[in-house]
């Protein structure tokens, strides 16, 4: 069954200590789409201006991914303009010109409709509740959101909260959403605002997980070169989508399954700027990763 997701489209200029790009292929919508495309059939519903280059379009077109949720209007792209230190958990952004991102207001078509999966990226949580209510039948309905949504528009982020199946952010968002400084606490009192599960992204440390009145802590894949973390959050959160589409199975254990996918694919979204390494996979390269993860996070019980 395919997926959906509404998001952004961007073209980045990043610097990191390890290079610099400039309008490079962006945005949550992208990432995302890429990373659960190798699970799924994916439809993305974004906008982008009349300057965006039409080989990025051709790019998701050869991973299967359905553009036809992608409009193009008279204006121009929405462009994010940041910089990394040598701690890559945390990016500096320099500039962020929305042009037509800023007077998107999705749309969906009767085929868009239909989706039973839905990821809605980080966007404002009152089209977020939008875009959710014009889906017919919603098996499965997960988000995103930031800092800035969780202090302009808490409410309506809380209302949303009551009709997602899960809540994928990260540390600090996780704290400044619950108003509580232990990420235990903070997990409760999240999932009392109404999402059946909770993940919480952290980085190079990977994601702790709450589901069922379970908490599962997975790491990130072991990288020895991270190159660009733009995009990693995104392409996680597709990764875990993709399977669950896949799989159709939102019991524990499956969730658990689906983290890992999601580490993994994040796992590539870091190692080159923008989509150069997760547009060029291969299904072996992907269960090599899964497998490796398992390998690292398993060990035997001791005899007293």
């Amino acid at each position: 069954m395919s997926l959906l997701v509404v998001g952004s489209v961007a073209l980045d200029t990043i610097e990191t200590p390890f290079g610099k790009t400039q309008e490079a292929l962006g945005g949550s919508a992208i990432y995302f789409s890429c990373a659960a495309s190798y699970f799924t059939d994916v439809s993305l519903v974004a906008v982008v201006g009349e300057d965006f280059p039409q080989e990025h379009i051709d790019l998701l077109e050869r991973r299967g991914i359905d553009t036809s949720g992608l409009v193009k209007t008279s204006g121009h792209t929405f462009r994010w303009v940041g910089r990394y230190g040598f701690d890559l958990n945390e990016a500096e952004t320099i500039n962020t010109y929305l042009n037509v991102f800023e007077q998107f207001r999705p749309t969906l078509t009767e085929r868009h409709r239909e989706k039973e999966f839905i990821f809605l990226a980080n966007i404002d949580p009152d089209l977020q509740k939008s875009v959710l209510h014009q889906i017919e039948r919603p098996r499965f309905a997960a988000s995103d959101t930031m800092n800035f949504w969780i202090e302009r528009k808490n409410d309506s982020l809380k209302s949303l909260l009551k009709s997602i199946d899960v809540l994928v952010i990260n540390e600090a968002e996780a704290r400044q959403l619950a108003g509580e400084a232990n990420i235990f606490r903070a997990a409760r009192a999240i999932l009392s605002f109404g999402p059946k599960s909770l993940i919480i992204k952290r980085g190079e440390y990977g994601s702790l997980t709450f589901h069922n009145h379970s908490v599962f802590v997975a790491p990130a894949y072991p990288l020895e070169t991270v190159f660009d973390p733009t995009g990693a959050g995104d392409s996680f959160a597709g990764g875990l989508m993709g399977f669950l589409a896949k799989t159709r199975n939102f019991d524990t254990e499956n969730i658990k399954r689906a983290v890992i996918f999601g580490s993994v694919m994040a796992s590539f979204a870091v190692e080159t700027f923008s989509l150069e390494r997760l547009a060029n996979l291969d299904e072996g390269e992907i269960f090599q990763r899964y497998r490796k993860l398992r390998e690292i996070t398993n060990f035997e019980d001791f005899e007293d």
